[in-house]
């Protein structure tokens, strides 16, 4: 098995508040989640000026047009945490009857944007933003979930091939469930112990924080590129490991841009050369402050994207449609 290019996937966690909610209150990031509506046209327009394909890994809770849609598709079980606070269900009584009056909960018309532009996938980030490893919560729930975040995707005649995991939680349990349902795909994490997230409690360390904030300047981690014959296939599903979180423009670290996205250009010349896949990830919702100073890095990225596509045949590819060629075992 052998490959005569390398591989960039992008995935995006998109979850609007049912993302935050345990976290943030919607006023603290209102910013952020309202321009998402303005995120999501120009990444669709910037990325089919590169000819780049992303996944929108998407919560299952976005795709209903109205509360009414919303309630039909609630699966019976739903998770027990322990702690209550992880649980969005309880929000919902809360959460305005439509897209219209409530741009936080609802992105039907956004998922429908991303649909008919046909250049793009759009996979599962769960139905509920759901935990995989939070105490209290059973396999039996999260197959609930899982269907439930299917079923309303095929209603708006899509199909689920890929899922992120909220929080970058793994539970190799529920990975036979994924495949049990047709999903071939998930994104691992990078496999420096900085990203390790079975221990939620050590990953928020400020010690692993600060790590982290160093890693995305300076080459701590590596640059986590890997050929697609290092992939596996753990219970029917393929991993498919981030290699990089592409932070948002930063004004107080703003001279430390350049850095940055040279770091993440290193990586893709890394990838392009040997072969191999760079993996980049971040939220849309992350965009929605300083748009144009991120947009402009993300263009850098898809400008070095674009060369090494010209001099090394490097090439842009779904979650699904790497984990399809790894399973078909077409790498060339």
């Amino acid at each position: 098995m052998h490959t005569k290019n390398g591989f960039l996937v992008i995935s995006l966690d998109f979850e609007l508040f049912w993302g935050l909610f345990d976290v943030k209150t919607t006023s603290d990031y209102e910013i952020n989640l309202c321009n998402v509506r303005q995120v999501i046209p120009r990444l669709l327009t910037l990325a089919d000026k590169y000819n780049i394909t992303l996944s929108f890994a998407t919560v299952g809770f976005l795709f209903a047009k109205n509360k009414e849609e919303l309630l039909a598709a609630l699966p019976n079980d739903k998770p027990t945490y322990l702690d209550e606070r992880f649980s969005p269900y309880g929000l919902i009584d809360g959460i305005g009857e439509s897209e219209t009056l409530d741009p936080f909960h609802y992105a039907h018309s956004l998922i429908e944007l991303i649909r008919e532009n046909g250049n793009h996938e759009i996979a599962s980030h769960t139905f509920s933003h759901y935990y995989v490893n939070e105490e209290g919560q059973t396999p039996h729930q999260f197959e609930a979930d899982i269907v439930a975040a299917i079923t309303i995707a095929e209603q708006k005649n899509i199909t689920i091939k890929s899922v992120v995991f909220p929080r970058n939680q793994i539970n190799e349990t529920y990975l036979k469930l994924c495949a049990k349902y047709g999903i071939i795909c998930y994104r691992g994490t990078e496999k420096h112990w900085m990203f390790d997230t079975h221990d939620t409690e050590k990953l928020d360390k400020p010690s692993h924080k600060a790590f982290r904030l160093l890693d995305a300047y300076c080459n701590v981690s590596g640059y986590n590129t890997y050929p697609i014959t290092a992939l596996k296939n753990c219970h029917g599903i393929v991993n498919i490991p981030s290699s990089k979180f592409f932070r948002p423009y930063s004004k107080t670290l703003s001279l430390l841009e350049p850095l940055r996205i040279s770091r993440i250009n290193k990586g893709l010349a890394q990838a392009a050369k040997k072969n191999e896949i760079y993996h980049i990830w971040w939220h849309p919702h992350n965009f929605g402050k300083n748009m144009d100073e991120n947009f402009k890095n993300l263009e850098d990225i898809f400008k070095q994207f674009a060369a090494l596509q010209k001099s090394h045949n490097f090439k842009s590819v779904s979650m699904s449609g790497l984990a399809e060629l790894y399973l078909a075992k077409e790498f060339e």
